[in-house]
């Protein structure tokens, strides 16, 4: 397609999209919730074409190369095609979060101003990699009465477009708008750039990605953007710790779901307790297959370990990889991870309470845990449902994104004839 044809298209979308918007905004609880459980069946009797849209990508990314943790992303199987459907129905019997009242106050004049909360309008999600991203996005746009423009990634195109399907088709005959939920059919680059152009139909964008993708986004949008960035995710073991329960905690942090973006990427422990605690961390994780990179001090401890780089210390692995440091005291820990770390999710494990709470103020993240894993940083976990991300921002989204981060707000304010200028009176 030429820029041409992509720019016309692209903005025909937003154009439908931002009249669904309206249409949405109207949208009773009741009905919305109707529209998600046609959409949840529609899900499950459209399960074989999903399944088999799936199968052109996998075979795709076969003959590309991609493998590990990439290549999981894109599968789908009854199993996780059941999930998404799951999903869809918990959503619609969550609250709805549309027409809440925040606030009411009357005004010595009378003015009476309530401030409720509305939809945000129309939203565009930029994402990668996994299919059930689309039914996530859709759904959770359209329960916060928002119409969505989703772009999803070369290596989900066909399952990308059967679940979208399945969700507009499946929705429509109970009383969905048309054009609420659109995917963006081709996978161009430049369907991005026009998508963040769009300001005149797009109220917010959201980019579901690898670094480059973000900030890509970041420098050609003219709307608000809510960003994702790469989960960096830490846990320091204080030299209070109960040692098992860092080793389970640490384990689950790393091996539950590897390619998680709440997955632990490093573990720093206390000098006081390194020589007695990472043979017991070593013992696990080489049951589990991780491979430890390791600072020198850790090295001298474990010298079967990978030497650690710099570029450690930065690298989301999305594999069986983390890096290990010794540091000396919890000013020390709160400062690597400071310095790099996502924002995203830390932990501390620690019996001192005054040292958790030491740890859980000084750090710049979005989830912090006291002797918990940091595989809870999730929208379900957290009673959300499904989420569209974790917002490693810190205005107006910050952490798992649920329905309430889709919405804004706006004031009502009623009265029975006050004017601001007390000598302009009525009738005259």
């Amino acid at each position: 397609m030429t820029s041409q044809e992509i720019h016309d298209q692209v903005y025909a979308m937003g154009k439908e999209a931002r009249k669904a918007a309206l249409a949405l905004s109207l949208l009773t609880p009741e009905l919305k919730a109707d529209i998600l459980r046609a959409m949840a069946k529609a899900v499950r009797d459209n399960s074989a074409p999903i399944l088999e849209a799936n199968a052109k990508d996998l075979a795709s990314a076969d003959t590309k190369g991609i493998s590990g943790a990439l290549r999981e992303r894109l599968v789908l199987n009854d199993e996780r095609v059941e999930a998404i459907a799951d999903g869809i129905e918990q959503v619609a019997d969550l609250p709805d979060p549309v027409g809440e009242q925040l606030d009411l106050v009357t005004r010595p004049n009378g003015i009476i101003i309530e401030k409720v909360r509305v939809p945000i309008g129309v939203i565009g999600i930029i994402y990668e990699s996994r299919p059930n991203v689309t039914s996530d996005a859709a759904v959770l746009c359209l329960k916060s009465g928002n119409a969505t423009i989703l772009r999803g990634g070369s290596e989900a195109i066909h399952s990308n477009t059967a679940i979208a399907k399945a969700l507009q088709e499946g929705g429509e005959p109970a009383g969905l708008p048309k054009g609420a939920i659109q995917l963006i059919p081709f996978t161009d680059r430049e369907s991005v750039k026009v998508l963040a152009g769009m300001g005149e139909y797009l109220d917010l964008i959201i980019p579901r990605g690898g670094e480059g993708l973000i900030k890509a986004v970041v420098s050609m949008a003219v709307m608000p953007v809510i960003k994702h960035y790469d989960g960096i995710c830490h846990a320091y073991v204080e030299n209070e710790a109960d040692q098992e329960l860092a080793v389970a905690i640490i384990d689950d942090g790393k091996t539950e779901k590897c390619s998680g973006c709440n997955a632990l990427e490093t573990v720093l422990i206390d000098s006081t307790i390194a020589a007695e605690f990472l043979p017991k961390l070593q013992t696990r994780l080489d049951k589990r297959g991780v491979e430890i990179r390791a600072c020198e001090r850790t090295r001298e401890i474990l010298p079967n370990a990978t030497p650690a780089t710099e570029e450690d210390w930065t690298t989301e692995y999305l594999d069986l990889i983390i890096s290990v440091k010794i540091v000396d005291s919890i000013e020390q820990a709160i400062e690597h991870v400071n310095f790099y770390g996502s924002h995203h999710s830390e932990v501390i494990i620690t019996k001192n309470l005054d040292k958790a709470k030491q740890f859980l103020k000084s750090i710049d993240s979005a989830c912090l845990y006291h002797n918990v894993s940091t595989r809870f940083s999730d929208g379900e976990e957290f009673g959300f449902g499904a989420e569209i991300g974790i917002s490693t921002d810190k205005l107006h989204a910050r952490g798992p994104m649920g329905l309430i981060e889709l919405t804004s707000y706006q004031y009502r304010i009623t009265g029975d004839g006050q004017i601001k200028d007390s000598e302009r009176q009525v009738g005259l």
